[in-house]
């Protein structure tokens, strides 16, 4: 009975340090920040470019960079998390759940119609 008790002693006193070393390991792991509209319209346009659509002032673009900087603003205005912001500045195009991805693609076609929407 008294190595039972021993040994509930270690294990209670193991659980505390094992809960305190996973939480210290989930800090280690640094938050992604909400990029800078012009990081976001660098990943924005990496991404446009890859698709083999045209940003610039040119008659064959199909956006400016004026109206890339519009969108991007908006999808900071936006519930976007973070971490999916920070990954288009870097021009990925990889969200963190298939909510995100609805999220984003909302966002995107409603910041095209917003800023890339023909003057009248």
């Amino acid at each position: 009975m008294n190595t039972d008790r021993k040994l509930r002693t270690r294990l209670l006193s193991a659980v505390p340090i094992a809960a305190l070393a996973f939480s210290l390991a989930a800090c280690g792991a640094p938050a992604a920040e909400r990029p800078s509209t012009e990081e976001l319209s660098e990943g924005i346009t990496t991404i446009l470019e890859d698709q083999g659509l045209t940003v610039g002032d040119g008659e064959d673009a199909q956006l400016t960079p004026d109206q890339v900087d519009c969108i991007s603003g908006e999808l900071l205005d936006s519930e976007i998390s973070d971490q999916d912001l920070a990954n288009l500045a870097e021009g990925k195009d990889e969200q963190t759940s298939q909510d995100a991805f609805n999220l984003v693609q909302t966002t995107m076609t409603e910041a095209v119609q917003t800023c890339a929407a023909p003057a009248e």
